[in-house]
């Protein structure tokens, strides 16, 4: 990446946010098996989802099912190094900040189309962007990754986005209200990829409507999804739930898919995604259970990642008023065995999170003192905050797993048990998490809810700013009376320049936010894992899930 050399500060908070990229990076075993022939460059990869994908649309998404079929048919101006967390040429070949920060010009790459045929230049990027940041109400709520990144909408006060300019074909400005750690590796993330405006125009991509606890997504979000990727949609299949993705034979990067088609054959249930690569009816998929472990390791290629993640539980003070009391989140955390939790629910090398970003994130408070499994206090806590007959509505997700959440229910049951153990009576209300479970949770119905993040790049500013910066979100943390410092801080340290002084500013903020704050409850950081059959070969596993499929060598 050129910087100039007028732009030495800016340049050393982006160098600074790179350096941490060493901390989360994968290794892929080269020893193991390469199958029995060679790699079928016409051979139909068959990949087990987890879940279905919320919409085919990424500026809408926030779920990881709907990311992991974008990667391969959308491409952002940056990417990330395979098996990395460190930023990487995409659609820009390189880039270099303003001196004051605020303006951050792209060098494109030249003779690429998307997969309609239109061509991809600074004019669709600036007009991607004005896409992005004119959004009605319903896709305001739906476009969580802009809010929580660019802090609002058509100039709104304190969005970070200023405006994009296409100074000529090949060279675009955006423009940025101050500096910032996360430009530009935000702009890798699949909900900042650039889609076809004239695809987008066709089919009303604009056009999301809410209803009830989600939202009507229009024509291109269902059908007609258009990137300049290796891969290109073919269709959504919801009767047989399979997504299926074809090569895109025009694709102008050096890196053409090996595969000619990709299908996602969605599959839940984690048991059953096992017996499926079994029998052969699919290739490979995500998040296998860690008790099957050391049988995946054996049979086939099993790929364990960094654990790069935090599962936590979401509590809306909004939502159950209850909350509101700081000794009555605090004695919900005092209840929770998470040592137990994570011994008997997560795989090995999984840890107990004492806060909201993973410990090898800088800024993590390694003074603070972590709150212990103590059911007497909880119940101490609750009763001197004449609560102790507390009854709380508690979601979890059903018909999915994650990264840090291998199996829902019984991490659900686990907290359940702990809770009733020191009085607190639990509804449960378990729900389909593409069934309106992502989207009730992130609108801030849900009084109490299992949640979690994995790492999209690595700074402090990623996991917190994504939790806590829209205070009328998931949390809605806006509504406490500590709520409006508590943004001014997220802003205010993710625009320190130096290293150093960033990093003690998030260690400040982190040990405020679990001992005077605790707008929810960290729970772990856990591993997980990808499996293929032995003969598939060639996807590198990524810290951040960000592997590339289209890169797999199945042998014929």
């Amino acid at each position: 990446m050129p910087v100039t050399k007028t732009a030495a500060t800016v340049a050393l908070l982006a160098a600074s946010a790179l350096a941490l990229t060493s901390c989360a990076s994968s290794k892929r075993d080269d020893n193991k098996s390469t199958g029995n022939g060679k790699s079928d460059t016409n051979a139909t990869l068959n990949f087990g989802a987890a879940g279905a994908p919320a919409t085919l649309d990424p500026f809408y998404a926030s779920d990881g099912e709907t990311f992991r079929v974008s990667r391969e048919i959308f491409e952002g101006l940056v990417g990330f190094k395979p098996g990395t967390a460190e930023v990487a040429p995409r659609l820009a070949t390189s880039w270099s900040p303003s001196k004051d920060g605020k303006t951050w010009t792209f060098k494109l790459k030249t003779g690429v189309k998307f997969t309609d045929g239109t061509p991809f230049n600074a004019d669709a990027v600036c007009k991607n962007f004005k896409r992005m940041d004119s959004q009605n109400k319903a896709g305001q709520t739906a476009s969580e990754y802009w809010l929580a990144n660019m802090g609002g909408y058509n100039g709104a006060d304190g969005e970070l986005y200023q405006g994009c300019v296409a100074k000529n074909a090949a060279t675009v400005q955006i423009k940025i209200s101050r500096p910032t750690s996360k430009f530009p590796a935000l702009l890798g993330l699949p909900s900042f990829s650039m889609q076809s405006p004239t695809a987008m125009d066709k089919y009303d991509a604009n056009g999301i409507k809410a209803q009830g606890q989600g939202f009507v997504y229009p024509a291109y979000a269902n059908a007609h999804p258009v990137g300049t990727g290796p891969m290109k949609f073919q269709s959504y299949d919801k009767t047989n739930k399979t997504v299926t993705l074809v090569r895109n034979d025009d694709y102008a990067g050096s890196d053409k898919a090996t595969v000619k088609k990709i299908v996602f054959s969605i599959i839940p249930d984690e048991t059953a995604r096992k017996q499926a690569l079994a029998s052969g009816q699919i290739d490979g998929y995500d998040l296998p259970n860690p008790v099957d472990w050391p049988s995946l390791k054996k049979d086939d290629n099993l790929e364990i990642r960094p654990a790069f993640n935090i599962l936590y539980l979401g509590l809306n003070a909004k939502v159950d008023p209850d909350l509101k009391d700081l000794r009555v989140r605090q004695a919900l955390y005092y209840a929770i065995n998470r040592d137990q939790l994570v011994k008997s629910q997560l795989p090995t090398g999984a840890n107990v999170a004492t806060q909201f970003i993973p410990s090898t994130v800088a800024g993590f408070n390694k003074s603070l003192t972590p709150y212990k499994y103590d059911p007497a206090k909880a119940k101490s806590l609750l009763k001197a905050a004449g609560k102790s007959n507390l009854k709380i509505t508690f979601w979890y997700p059903t018909e999915v797993s994650r990264p840090y959440m291998p199996a829902p229910d019984k991490i659900f049951n686990a907290i359940k048990s702990d809770w009733e153990a020191v009085g607190v009576k639990v509804t449960p209300k378990p729900m389909p998490w593409a069934g309106g479970y992502v989207t009730g949770t992130q609108n801030g119905n849900a009084a109490a809810y299992l949640m979690g993040w994995t790492g999209d790049y690595n700074t402090p500013d990623n996991f917190l700013g994504n939790f806590f910066s829209d205070p009328k979100g998931q949390m809605t943390v806006g509504a406490y009376p500590w709520g409006a410092a508590f943004h001014k801080a997220l802003q205010d340290d993710d625009s320190i320049v130096d290293e150093s002084q960033r990093a003690t500013a998030y260690e400040q903020l982190n040990k405020k936010i679990m001992e005077q704050y605790l707008p929810g409850l960290p729970i772990s950081s856990s591993p997980p894992a990808i499996v293929f059959s032995k003969k598939v070969t060639g996807v590198v596993p990524s810290p951040l899930t960000d592997e590339h499929l289209w890169t797999a060598k199945v042998s014929k």
